[in-house]
This record gives C-alpha cells, sequence and structure tokens, in this order.
C-alpha cells in the first residue's frame, strides 16, 4: 500500500478517517505489513503483502464466500495478458475513451486480477484504485506493484472504504455475479462525487434465454459445485468447440460477402467478439460461464432503474454485442 492511498479511504463501518500505524515491513514504496485504524470506532484493519484488508472471507454470508473463493481461485489460475484486452474493455465502458482517464480519481468495483486497473493507470489517471473481495488481490497487486498511480484493496463492494471523491468509477462483468447487483451499483455510485461519472457492464436477459434455460441451472446445480481443478480440466473440452467454432465458422463467415451469411449464425455478434482471443483466454470466459455460483441476467429495463435510481444524468444505455449492458452517466 501507498502511504498516499489514505487521503482517499474512509472507514467502511463508520465512514471515519484511518491512519496508518504499526508498520512492520516497507519495501520503499509500498507498506507491506502493518495496520489501518479508525480514528472514530477504532476498528482496525491489516495491511498484509502490501494490501489493505477490509473483508474477512471467513466472515461473509455463504453466497458471497463462494462467489469470492471461485473467482479468486480464478484470476489466480489464469493470469494471462492479451493485447487484445482495451478494445474489449473500451467497448464495455464506451462512449469512455482512453483519453477520458486523464488526471482522473477512478475507482474499480471487481479489479479481479488487475488488467483494466493497470491500463487505466498506463491511460494517465492519477489515481486508480482496484478493489476486489477475493484472493485475486493478490494477483492484481502483483500485476500492478510496478505503477506509481495503481492501488489495490480488498474489500466488500457493498461496504467500500472510500471517500466520496471519485471523479469516474466502472464496474464491468462484476455487479452480475453479486447476490444483490443492484445494491453493489448503488455502492459504487456512492463514492463519486458530484458530477462525476460511472459506467456498468452486465449480462443481458434479453438474447440469453437460451442460457438461463439450460446453461444456468446446469452450472447452479452441478458445474459451480465441482472442484474448480477439476472443472479446470473438464471444461477444456466446451472450450475446445467454442475456440474451434470462432476461428473455423465465425470469424471467416464474417469476413466474407460483408457479413451477410454470418448474420444468420446462432450468437455471431458475441461470438465473432471472442475470435480473435487465444485458446487460453476462451478457456477463461468457458470457465468463468460454467464456475460462478451466481449469475444474474439483467432486463434492459431494470438496468435503466438503477441510473434513475440515483438521479444520473446524461445517461447512455446500449446494448452490447447483442447479449448484454453497457451504461455510462453524470452522477
Amino acid at each position: 500500500m501507498r502511504k498516499r492511498l489514505l487521503q482517499y479511504l474512509a472507514c467502511p463501518t463508520c465512514g471515519g478517517s484511518l491512519e496508518l500505524s504499526g508498520v512492520t515491513a516497507s519495501d520503499g514504496s509500498h507498506v507491506l505489513e502493518g495496520e489501518l485504524g479508525c480514528s472514530s470506532c477504532k476498528t482496525r484493519f491489516p495491511i498484509t503483502r502490501g494490501i489493505p484488508r477490509f473483508a474477512a472471507l471467513e466472515k461473509l454470508d455463504a453466497d458471497k464466500a463462494a462467489t469470492a473463493a471461485n473467482f479468486g481461485w480464478q484470476w489466480q489460475q489464469f493470469t494471462q495478458e492479451d493485447q487484445k484486452y482495451a478494445d474489449q474493455f473500451l467497448g464495455w465502458i464506451a462512449p469512455v475513451t482512453a483519453e477520458f482517464f486523464k488526471d482522473k480519481i477512478v475507482l474499480e468495483g471487481g479489479c479481479g486480477k488487475g488488467r483494466h486497473t493497470q491500463l487505466v493507470a498506463d491511460w494517465g489517471a492519477k489515481e486508480v484504485i482496484g478493489a476486489d473481495l477475493s484472493a485475486a488481490v493478490e494477483t492484481a497487486f502483483a500485476a500492478t506493484r510496478h505503477l506509481d498511480n495503481a492501488h489495490i484493496i480488498q474489500a466488500d463492494i457493498y461496504h467500500l472504504p472510500i471517500k466520496k471523491n471519485v471523479d469516474y468509477a466502472f464496474s464491468v462483468g462484476v455487479l452480475h455475479h453479486l447476490p444483490d447487483a443492484r445494491g453493489g451499483f448503488l455502492s459504487l455510485a456512492s463514492k463519486v462525487k458530484p458530477g462525476g461519472h460511472l459506467s456498468a457492464w452486465v449480462y443481458g436477459a434479453e438474447n440469453n434465454e437460451w442460457i438461463t434455460r439450460w446453461v444456468s441451472p446446469m452450472r447452479e446445480r452441478l458445474t459451480s459445485r465441482i472442484n474448480p481443478r477439476v472443472l479446470l480440466q473438464l471444461s477444456k473440452l466446451p472450450t475446445t468447440l467454442v475456440y474451434l467454432a470462432t476461428k473455423l465458422i465465425y470469424r471467416p463467415l464474417n469476413r466474407v460477402a460483408g457479413g451477410r451469411l454470418a448474420r444468420h449464425l446462432f450468437y455471431n455478434d458475441y461470438l465473432m467478439a471472442i475470435s480473435g482471443f487465444g485458446w487460453k483466454e476462451q478457456h477463461t470466459i468457458v470457465f468463468d460461464h460454467l464456475g460462478a455460483p451466481t449469475a444474474h441476467y439483467i432486463p434492459s429495463r431494470e438496468f435503466e432503474q438503477w441510473w434513475h435510481d440515483i438521479d444520473a444524468t446524461e445517461v447512455s444505455i446500449h446494448w452490447h454485442n447483442k447479449n448484454s449492458w453497457r451504461g455510462f452517466g453524470r452522477v
């Protein structure tokens, strides 16, 4: 933890200011071992291996703990990087561009292995704070440790230890895995200062009826309960089918005759969108869909209501790849 992160932190219990103490290890840039204490309610939070810890996984509700455990394991296995991440990320948060981040204080709700945190830091954010509940923070910290403007914290998105002074907050692919997706959205929005902006990307209910009818029941009753190491191997079979289809069918047909033939293919927009990724990234995607204990598919009207609930203005909501919703607005 870099010491200047303190100016952006607040006690998640009472909102009081935090003070650093008990530093036993540092590397010159980061406090590696120490403690943060609330000056008001006296609650104390450890800093271990360079990461402030605001959530104890063993004290979580069962569904939140299961989701955190699953994604924590996943993002410590799939640590690869891909040059297409930047384009994919910008597609999820459009109309935001890379230039938008310059000199802004940015909060990421659910940073996973830190791939988007890295991009935002590289694009010139003044500070970017990546928060995640899972053990994936270990991977995220290792990936961003060299970046002077990047910070990683372990925290529950419902109880973020952040002051209301964020210029821009975003959550990509996280809210729909929460027990209460809307609650996570409202919590993230509450940390954005007046006039700041917010982005969210979620699975859509529209055009995903085949998933909710066939895949979700299998995931809920079977695959999410399988030992992740076993599921890692079993998921290679459907990944092979997806990989071959995207490389041999979807990508070629989208490149000929103006893509007219491809328009008739099943789930074309999404499968074409991931066709440029290699085997390991497609394996990550398949594993994610089979292993997540919780996954909600949000109808457009419900997603629109979230933005009304925070009185957002200049709201832009679009159907992305004909299977998901992305939203952007001023808070």
